[in-house]
């Protein structure tokens, strides 16, 4: 069989074990909407400065939640289903069958492309319904869904390589919380710095893949400059993973 189709099957049993967990899809989805109305009841009112723009902060924070839901579906998600799968010997399995390594993970890129372009779709929507943002448009859209789609694989391939570190499937929630949480509020996911975000903030949120990604979701709904830097840092990031993970990634449940 080909191994496209291989991967193309694969996906569709990765969607059906997903949405027949219906407690976890629905927290997946839930989650970012959540998040959004508590921002928004709590500071919606004010305003953040961002360039020489104002922007309300019940909009920001529509950018910015649709941001959070990519990376919670491409990151969280796969590092910590993956890390059980990998415990209670699922992968092991997988990997004595005919299925290509790469249409396993494949698979798990494609299904959470799609999960994270549903979430987007789901976000912007709400937002638009009820805190009236914008909805990318023309060549706007275009530039937001190349971020859309460079960023979600990319913490796909982030999300492979951060399991190489995890010991067992007890301590994935622990270090992938560890890893990304404090990266959202460092990059201005659940709180927004604009232009008076303290230097070395500024400094340490450069390095790393979420402000670039932020700011390229952010261009889509705010209007704010797109910058293709931030396309290239987010690429760089995921390739970086990918290379880790294809080097150290397990197929088997760690000894101990």
């Amino acid at each position: 069989m080909n191994a496209a189709v291989l991967t193309l099957s694969q996906m569709r049993y990765v969607n059906k074990a997903f949405w027949r967990n219906p407690a976890s899809a629905f927290f997946t989805f839930a989650f970012p909407l959540m998040f959004l109305v508590i921002f928004t009841s709590l500071l919606g009112h004010n305003t953040v400065h961002i360039g020489t723009r104002s922007v309300n902060l019940s909009t920001y924070y529509v950018a910015a939640m649709a941001s959070f839901a990519v990376i919670s579906a491409c990151y969280t998600n796969i590092a910590t289903a993956v890390t059980f799968q990998r415990d209670a010997g699922v992968l092991k399995r997988l990997n004595g069958t005919p299925l290509p390594s790469w249409s396993y993970l494949g698979a798990r890129i494609l299904h959470a492309l799609l999960i994270s372009v549903l979430l987007v779709a789901i976000t912007a929507a709400f937002g638009r319904a009820f805190y009236s943002a914008d909805i990318p448009t023309g060549a706007t859209l275009l530039r937001f869904l190349v971020m859309l789609v460079v960023g979600a694989g990319a913490f796909c391939a982030l999300g492979f390589a951060i399991t190489a570190v995890i010991p067992n499937a007890d301590a994935s929630p622990a270090i992938v919380n560890a890893t990304i949480l404090p990266l959202l509020f460092l990059s201005g996911i659940f709180i927004p710095f604009g232009n008076n975000a303290p230097g070395w903030i500024q400094w340490v949120a450069r390095i790393f893949p979420v402000r670039h990604f932020a700011n390229g979701m952010q261009a889509g709904f705010l209007g704010t400059s797109f910058n293709w830097t931030d396309v290239l840092v987010v690429a760089a990031w995921g390739v970086a993973g990918l290379l880790f993970a294809v080097r150290f990634f397990s197929w088997e449940p760690r000894a101990g």
